[in-house]
């Protein structure tokens, strides 16, 4: 019976931290069990993006994914930046979820199309330029970096919720970007394009 009117389904989850073997037998485990219940709608993989260096996290991906059945979408759990997105995809991820949008941008951390910048350095101060040049949101077609400042050093609530208005269009907007990318074939390009420039500080 669907409960609110969706049927709902399992993702057991991959665990293991950075131990090859651990995730391998979390893996051959959670297959095991699995079979092929229509219940269990897709694998997440966890207990990564935790504190580790970056490089250990692709290196359980690399490991994980290419283990785990083809026909189920693979979660990536609590991940996360825009250059972890596109280097989780490379490596077989096919969803993600995160708070980072939101919870940064409070704090004023914006993402861009030319890497991430934080709005409330003194260099904004009289920055006339959208967040974002590149953006098309109603935040960047409607107020500039100064004016988005200003909020933040005046403590005002609409500081963050410009911020993370701008952030979750971004986010929305990368994930159409690469979609169409895979679509046409031209992902590897579009990487190559963007996950080093999308991590970079401005």
């Amino acid at each position: 019976e669907p409960l609110y009117g969706y049927n709902q389904v399992m993702f057991p989850i991959i665990q293991g931290c950075v131990y090859p073997e651990l995730r391998k037998r979390a893996v051959d485990h959670a297959v095991s069990l699995v079979g092929d219940s229509e219940a269990v709608g897709g694998f997440a993989i966890g207990g990564l993006a935790v504190g580790e260096p970056t490089e250990k996290m692709y290196e359980m991906l690399e490991l994980v994914c290419p283990l785990l059945p083809d026909n189920r979408p693979r979660y990536l759990m609590g991940v996360g930046t825009p250059a972890n997105i596109l280097e989780g995809i490379a490596r077989g991820v096919d969803m993600f979820d995160c708070v980072m949008p939101s919870r940064n941008a409070r704090h004023g951390t914006i993402f861009t199309w030319d890497g991430i910048l934080h709005i409330t350095n003194a260099a904004y101060e009289t920055d006339s330029q959208p967040l974002d040049p590149k953006c098309d949101c109603p935040v960047c077609r409607n107020h500039s970096r100064a004016y988005v400042r200003h909020l933040f050093k005046a403590k005002e609530q609409l500081a963050g919720r410009l911020a993370v208005m701008h952030n979750l269009y971004f986010y929305n907007t990368l994930m159409e970007r690469i979609r169409d990318a895979l679509d046409a074939g031209e992902f590897a390009q579009f990487r190559k394009d963007y996950s080093e420039r999308l991590a970079q500080r401005i």
